[in-house]
């Protein structure tokens, strides 16, 4: 774990002044240390390259909220105007809740907004720096800046879709299946309501067995543990309540699940999908065979995740990208 310096403080130094907090960083998820854990047993991987297209553009490091002096960032991919679909997808990167960072969507927002997408990647507070729900609350007003700033941007605000990856998948489930309450926002009137969410390889259920069996296997030092306060012999509460399967109704968005061929991260699928069909709510699963955790970062897999989202998010009818 290493120690960065918010904005705020580097701009407190420039000035000759300081004012501000340390924060901590955890940088054991990332691009590259995924792909040498990989590659031997995985030669099919490669980095992805992002290439652009003549007139997309991309918004860096866009303020969305501010707590105190520190600020939380958002990055937009937009699309070639003139094959714009007025959709548009938050993206929550992964990292156990407490590592992981916005860049490493770029590769999947860049196909994306190829496409015709208009890609939000967010940052959010880690558990180094606060625990939940806090990530979840960072994400919800991401949610309502993103909604805010629809018209700039070029999209429907009714056309936002949720995704994620790993804890990232985790969190969108649960945003997206908990918008009517008031849980995880931080005002109970926001409107933090999606038209669909892609969760790639996110616990749907912190307590099956499956995934009790590996988030709470070093109980309060575990990710999960550590994010939620506690192992679940002793934080049961907060390991249901942020258990997106709990909130499955009628209200619930259409849902594609892609994953990997380790079950254990799509721990709670057996009850969200018979759930789901329960509700007549369109759903899809994908899953990729002799896939590791987190392929979606690599190619081939990023073209043909890619791929599926949009097949998923398409109106019927619609011409292919």
């Amino acid at each position: 774990m290493k120690l960065i310096f918010a904005a705020a403080v580097l701009a407190a130094f420039s000035s000759g002044s300081f004012a501000g907090e340390l924060i901590p960083v955890d940088d054991s998820y990332t691009v590259s240390q995924r792909y040498s854990a990989y590659k031997k047993d995985y030669p099919e991987l490669q980095l992805p390259r992002l290439q652009f297209e003549a007139g997309q553009q991309i918004l860096f490091d866009r303020l969305y909220k501010k707590i105190g002096d520190r600020e939380l960032h958002i990055d937009v991919f937009l699309p070639v105007p003139a094959r714009a679909n007025h959709q548009a997808i938050l993206l929550v990167h992964g990292g156990g809740w407490h590592s992981g960072n916005k860049s490493n969507f770029y590769a999947m927002a860049d196909l994306l907004a190829q496409r015709g997408y208009v890609v939000l990647t967010p940052e959010y507070r880690l558990s180094p720096e606060a625990a939940y729900p806090a990530a979840l609350i960072d994400i919800n007003d991401a949610i309502v800046w993103a909604k805010g700033q629809a018209g700039e941007l070029g999209f429907d605000p009714a056309k936002l879709a949720i995704g994620g990856e790993s804890a990232g998948g985790q969190m969108a489930s649960l945003l997206a299946y908990s918008s009517a309450r008031p849980t995880f926002k931080s005002d109970p009137g926001l409107d933090t309501r999606v038209n669909a969410l892609i969760d790639l390889d996110g616990v749907l259920d912190f307590t099956t067995p499956l995934a009790l069996k590996f988030e709470n296997a070093a109980g309060a030092k575990s990710a999960a543990g550590s994010w939620l306060g506690g192992a679940f012999e002793t934080a049961g509460a907060k390991w249901r309540q942020a258990s997106a399967a709990s909130y499955v109704g009628p209200q619930s968005p259409p849902t594609l699940v892609i994953a990997s061929s380790e079950p254990r991260f799509t721990a709670g699928l057996e009850e969200v999908k018979p759930a789901l069909e329960r509700h007549h709510i369109k759903n899809a699963v994908i899953a990729f065979e002799h896939t590791p955790h987190a392929f979606w970062l690599f190619e081939p897999y990023v073209t043909k995740i890619t791929m599926a989202i949009d097949e998923f998010l398409r109106p019927a009818g619609a011409a292919k990208r």
